[in-house]
């Protein structure tokens, strides 16, 4: 009998240390899952900004399902909708919202001075209230912004080039934009120095865009240039046809409306900054403050030129125009 004692004393303390010892292996499988929230301007379904979003993410080792959970809210083209939507995140309590664009953006600031934000496509986050200094925010936001005060005066050149003979340009824009309002600025300060006379052409909401084209005809506008943002963004499958309908060349601020068919753009990739933040988001979720994280400027810009409006309009691209080119859609 007491050698069964021992025996069943002996087990129970086997038992309790293997019990001990399994314990720092089970702490170490506790993983911190993040939640991060995307604010965006435009539709619910698939966005190529968003998945260059979610690529950024799984390249620093952030997972699904895993170690991380992404709120999605998306606006659908509403800017009046960005308040809520910020509202939401805020509400869900993530532990970083990453928007694109200046309205999400001033939304989300306006939404919390706590949770960190983080935004790309932002043409003047100094001028738009959002960060202090580029070399030292502030506050709670940071990112990537996509404009430089020589942007506009390029922008013109290429249009030049696409139509030599231009002297009045169309300029579609979304006054409740603050970046379409300092895109507007920018043409117009480079304008004169060309030769160009620019014609403002406000658009509020889908409703205004036929109207806007029928102005153009109107106006004999020579060509046009149509600003990014939450707005035309959203819809620039539909501008793209009212501009091939209206024959007019139009050099867009966003690979988008290329892609939808129109005929040249020239300006910031959007979808590299949104992947680019992803690294800001990384940075703060180890610790960093975003006040401290200096806004990235645009260093490169992208040409993109779509050859089937080209023929349709019967414009002839120069060689120097196509060599220049980050992407020539046939």
């Amino acid at each position: 009998m007491k050698i069964m004692k021992i025996r069943s004393r002996t087990l129970v303390v086997a038992l309790a240390l293997t019990l001990v010892g399994a314990l720092p292996a089970a702490a170490q499988q506790a993983v911190k899952v993040y939640r991060i929230g995307w604010l965006w301007y435009g539709k619910s379904g698939p966005s190529a900004q968003f998945d260059a979003f979610r690529q950024g993410l799984r390249a620093l080792n952030y997972a699904e399902g895993q170690n991380l959970v992404i709120e999605f809210r998306a606006a659908e083209g509403r800017i009046d909708r960005l308040g809520d939507l910020a509202l939401e995140l805020v509400q869900a309590k993530v532990d970083v919202i990453a928007v694109g664009g200046t309205p999400g953006s001033l939304a989300a600031k306006r939404a919390t001075s706590t949770i960190p934000v983080v935004f790309y496509g932002v043409a003047d986050s100094i001028g738009a209230g959002l960060i202090q200094s580029l070399a030292r925010p502030g506050g709670n936001i940071t990112g990537l912004t996509s404009i430089s005060g020589e942007l506009g005066g390029k922008r013109l050149e290429v249009l030049k080039k696409v139509v030599p003979k231009a002297t009045r340009v169309g300029v579609l824009f979304d006054p409740d934009d603050r970046a379409n309002v300092l895109v507007l600025k920018e043409l117009q300060n480079a304008a004169p120095i060309m030769g160009l006379t620019l014609i403002p052409f406000e658009v509020r909401n889908p409703g205004d865009f036929e109207n806007a084209f029928k102005a153009m005809t109107r106006d004999r506008v020579h060509a046009m240039f149509g600003a990014a943002g939450a707005l035309t963004q959203t819809h620039s499958g539909v501008l793209v046809d009212l501009a091939s309908k209206a024959r007019v060349p139009a050099l867009y601020g966003s690979p988008d409306f290329v892609q939808a068919g129109g005929l040249v753009s020239y300006g910031v990739d959007f979808v590299d900054q949104s992947r680019r933040a992803a690294t800001y988001v990384d940075k703060i979720l180890k610790g960093a403050r975003p006040a401290d994280l200096p806004v990235e400027q645009p260093f490169k810009f992208e040409l993109v030129i779509n050859l089937k409006p080209v023929k349709a309009l019967g414009l002839t691209i120069p060689r120097e125009l196509m060599l220049q080119a980050d992407q020539v859609i046939e």
